[in-house]
């Protein structure tokens, strides 16, 4: 449903968001479009961040786009859409700052995703105000009034010196520098505007996700929630991402549902299905994902599961 840049390793479309406005039926679909690395990262990488809409789910139309430069930024990955109670769009965008390499949150609001502007972002989770060195790829959910962002965290290693910090971020990108693994870390708000740091909810394990545990999304699934996570074994396996589940009933203590391998994988390029989305409306479960092709692109993908 969206085409990687070129046709080769290194060009991806995907890293998906969605949501469903029951009051107009329509889909609306975050993702972002990322170029072969260059320049030890100072160019190519996640370039364009875009919004499409759809009424059916599947055939989407463009109608925002921003680029990396509008954000002062290296790279952009994952973004997240939500409509809030109040009936106001916003896109929490995730990217590498130009400024200092370290990833960060900022959120854009407007009454229509074709309004949104860049020029107008508010700084949401920053390494500063979590304590981290680095916040991205949010999932964000609202329950008991209470917004919950799930954002992939890389937390300082202990007795980090400048050697360790420098190694880490020269590239622009913490998260696959092999210094530390990645979690998933939660922050809370009354408003998705203010947020209080909570901290790791869903560590790295010892085995297939043993480098990597990012989530990618979570569903209400009664009696309790479901969430879906990436997960990789070691640095050497960076970008080949592949998901597993784990479920909570308070929305901070995650149990993992391993089988000591992951769920799905691709059968082409290095086997990457990553970045799973999962939309319900109605008896229906819509999944959007990033996979990888013969050629190793990545492209965005969508499949629609009945429930009945």
């Amino acid at each position: 449903m969206a085409e990687p840049p070129g046709n080769q390793e290194g060009c991806w479309a995907g890293a998906p968001s969605a949501l469903y406005d029951d009051s107009s039926g329509t889909f609306y679909l975050s993702y972002r479009i990322r170029t072969l690395l260059r320049d030890h990262g100072r160019a190519g990488r996640g370039g364009e961040t875009r919004v499409a809409v759809s009424s059916n789910g599947t055939d989407f139309e463009i109608i925002w786009t921003a680029s990396k430069e509008e954000f002062d930024a290296l790279s952009i990955e994952k973004s997240c859409l939500m409509l809030t109670p109040e009936g106001r769009f916003r896109l929490y965008v995730s990217y590498s700052s130009a400024h200092d390499y370290r990833w960060r949150i900022d959120m854009l609001e407007a009454d229509d995703p074709r309004d949104f502007d860049a020029a107008k972002r508010v700084s949401v989770l920053s390494p500063e105000n979590t304590g981290t060195e680095g916040v991205k790829d949010p999932v964000t959910v609202i329950a008991g009034n209470l917004w919950h962002m799930y954002v992939n965290t890389v937390f300082r290693p202990p007795d980090a010196d400048f050697a360790t910090l420098d190694r880490m971020h020269r590239e622009g990108n913490a998260y696959v520098a092999g210094v530390v693994s990645t979690c998933t870390g939660l922050a809370t708000s009354p408003d998705g505007r203010h947020f209080d740091w909570v901290g790791e909810v869903l560590p790295a394990g010892s085995g297939w996700d043993g480098y990597l545990a990012r989530m990618s999304a979570i569903v209400y699934t009664p009696p309790f929630f479901t969430a879906i996570y990436d997960g990789r074994p070691n640095s050497g396996a960076n970008y080949s991402d592949r998901p597993g589940l784990a479920i909570t009933h308070d929305l901070r203590t995650f149990h993992k549902v391993d089988t000591g391998r992951p769920r799905l994988r691709s059968p082409h390029g290095r086997g990457t299905l990553r970045y799973v989305e999962c939309l319900r409306v109605g008896d229906a479960l819509h999944y959007f994902y990033e996979m990888a092709r013969p050629d190793f692109a990545h492209e965005l993908r969508t499949v629609k599961v009945p429930l009945t």
